[in-house]
């Protein structure tokens, strides 16, 4: 027992020593596991300063940006507005005597000069009425010669009393009524002529011919509701525009108060946009403009005069007149992408101020211009408008304006035209 109680002994002193020995190895691995994070941290502290110091650097100068400064110009304004194409001369050919049709002596679809016999009816029956006519003519001349020379030689007698008075008088009358005789057989014989030559359908005017309603064999009836073909006159042809009413006074009174000015001395000039989206070749004059508004769409038609000479216009056909409305000699035009919208949905834009700091306008813009905005309000000329950097800049930031060129703006300099109405 007393030897295995000292074995007991010395061998907790020797564990105990161990734990020791132990706990001091670990306690210096922490420290230099301490010591080197403490270094490194140092280190990467030491490498940041010249970073921080070159963005605090660069946030205290100004940003770049660029502007455009606005100018005032001439402005031509114009305005799109859609139409139908319509003949300059339309005609229904019908025909004015009844009867068998025998011919047709044209090609559908061509084009047809005015007097050119189109129909040829059977002319036998109006023909012997003709005849008749003439031949109770040609008696009544005959009778009223008859007459005539006996009045005359019953006034030579009368004048010796070789006859009574009344037999004189009666020689008279005769001669008289024979001689209104041929003025009623003229007028019939004119009549039956007149017949007689309606059985050949004439063009009214000249035009294009569109397809046949009616074919050989056929009976016609004087002045039918059927036509029997359409003459339109395409070398000249009106295209009808419509305005809203609330457009056309708005430019009234542009016009009035010296906003704008007139166009044109006399007449206004319209160009044509065709379905495809392309320009036609020849402008036409507005000849009128329409003194009722619609009740249903609250337009205004207005009515332009085309020349035609290539057949290029049809009839039916759509398109969009772009009228000249005017003229105005003061016009602050401000590029598309300069101009963007509030939560409000009013027009903003960002200026450079005298003070070189970033400064929101909010604008009244009267229409677009091509890719621009025709402003009213809000801006003036001299303004320098922000068009480029927008993203990385708030109002009261102070920056640096550059002047952008007019191919790096994409802006429409000079006269401009207006693709869109006015804003409301």
């Amino acid at each position: 027992m007393p030897f295995s109680f000292e074995f007991n002994n010395l061998r907790n002193a020797s564990d105990s020593r161990t734990e020791e020995a132990v706990s001091w190895t670990s306690l210096l691995k922490r420290g230099g596991a301490l010591g080197l994070a403490l270094s490194l941290a140092l280190a990467v502290a030491a490498c940041d300063k010249p970073q921080a110091s070159q963005q605090a650097q660069a946030a205290a100068q100004p940003m770049e940006v660029g502007v455009k400064t606005l100018i005032a110009q001439r402005v031509s304004l114009t305005t799109e507005l859609p139409g139908r194409v319509s003949a300059f001369l339309v005609s229904e050919v019908r025909p004015q005597v009844g009867g068998i049709l025998r011919k047709r002596l044209f090609e559908e679809g061509s084009d047809v000069k005015a007097g050119q016999v189109l129909y040829e009816i059977d002319p036998a029956t109006y023909q012997a009425t003709y005849d008749n006519a003439a031949a109770a003519l040609a008696k009544a001349k005959a009778t009223a010669a008859s007459s005539r020379a006996k009045a005359q030689r019953y006034k030579e007698l009368v004048a010796i009393n070789a006859i009574s008075k009344q037999d004189y008088d009666d020689a008279v009358a005769t001669a008289q009524s024979d001689a209104a005789e041929i003025a009623a057989d003229e007028a019939a014989l004119e009549s039956a002529k007149i017949n007689l030559d309606y059985t050949k359908v004439t063009a009214p005017i000249s035009g294009r011919v569109g397809k046949s309603a009616v074919t050989p064999g056929a009976l016609l009836t004087a002045s039918q509701t059927d036509a029997l073909a359409t003459i339109q006159q395409l070398d000249q042809i009106y295209v009808d525009v419509t305005q809203s009413s609330a457009d056309l006074l708005r430019l009234r009174r542009d016009l009035a108060s010296g906003k704008l000015v007139a166009a044109g001395a006399n007449q206004a000039k319209i160009a044509l946009l065709l379905e495809d989206g392309s320009h036609y070749d020849h402008e036409g004059v507005l000849q009128f403009t329409d003194i009722t508004v619609n009740e249903t769409t609250g337009s205004v038609t207005l009515r332009a005069v085309f020349p035609n000479p290539e057949g290029l216009l049809l009839p039916g056909m759509y398109v969009r007149g772009v009228l000249e409305e005017g003229v105005d000699d003061k016009g602050v035009l401000v590029p598309q992408q300069g101009v963007s919208r509030n939560i409000k949905g009013e027009a903003t834009a960002l200026v450079v101020n005298a003070d070189s700091k970033v400064e929101q306008r909010i604008l009244k813009t009267d229409r677009t211009v091509g890719d621009q905005w025709l402003v009213s309000g809000g801006l003036a000329a001299g303004d320098r408008v922000i068009l480029d950097g927008l993203q990385k800049i708030q109002p009261g930031m102070p920056v640096k304006p550059v002047e952008l060129t007019a191919a790096e703006t994409g802006g429409t300099a000079g006269t401009g035209n207006a693709a869109g109405q006015a804003q409301p």
